[in-house]
């Protein structure tokens, strides 16, 4: 089951602030799910998981847009908010040491609802930047690493365009031509759908 609830509100870095539109995917069954991504409102997100027990807040990467509801959405579902640790300075930015998360880990899995998701980090669009796997529901969440028509932006602090094209060359490019790709912002997306364009993206990029 994969389940998507869109939350607005603002992105905010380098001293510029943009109204922002954030897709937060469930993932899981009846019983679990693991949220993906933590964005603007805690309260309608816990709405949708309902009665589910949360396995896992995972956040794809620490720009406030995606995580400025994580504490307060683990402090209404009781779940560990998982983060990939090179982020840290931008989580600091939001949180300073006052919220807790556990690292993830490149390639770590984590069962919910049945199904397997894996771990992949795809730095570029930040430096702690990660992708989830479903292999069994043929499903990447991508966050604002990939999306469709190009990759995520790259123009402010802690991004390298160079980085992000290697991570989706890398990292998401050999997956399956069907996988559907799940962004963090706007309409999904295929694997086979944007691997023809790479090279346009890099001829755009410099």
């Amino acid at each position: 089951m994969i389940d998507r609830v869109i939350t607005s509100g603002t992105f905010s870095l380098d001293g510029g602030t943009w109204d922002v539109d954030n897709n937060i995917w469930l993932v899981g069954d009846a019983r679990e799910v693991v949220i993906i991504d933590a964005a603007h409102d805690a309260a309608a997100i816990a709405e949708r998981v309902g009665g589910r027990t949360v396995k896992a807040i995972v956040c794809t990467h620490a720009h406030n847009d995606h995580i400025n509801a994580a504490r307060d959405l683990a402090e209404l579902t009781g779940a560990p908010i998982r983060l990939h640790p090179a982020d840290q300075v931008l989580w600091e930015q939001q949180y300073g040491d006052a919220v807790a998360y556990e690292p993830l880990a490149d390639g770590e899995k984590l069962a919910v609802g049945g199904v397997t998701l894996q771990i992949l980090h795809t730095p570029g669009h930040a430096p702690g930047a990660v992708c989830v796997w479903a292999p069994d529901l043929c499903a990447l969440f991508s966050g604002d690493t990939l999306f469709k028509g190009g990759p995520g932006a790259t123009g402010r602090s802690y991004s390298s365009f160079d980085t992000i094209i290697d991570s989706i060359r890398t990292k998401l490019l050999p997956l399956p031509a069907e996988t559907v790709v799940h962004t963090g912002h706007g309409d999904s997306t295929s694997v086979g759908g944007e691997s023809p364009h790479v090279e346009e993206w890099i001829a755009r990029g410099h």
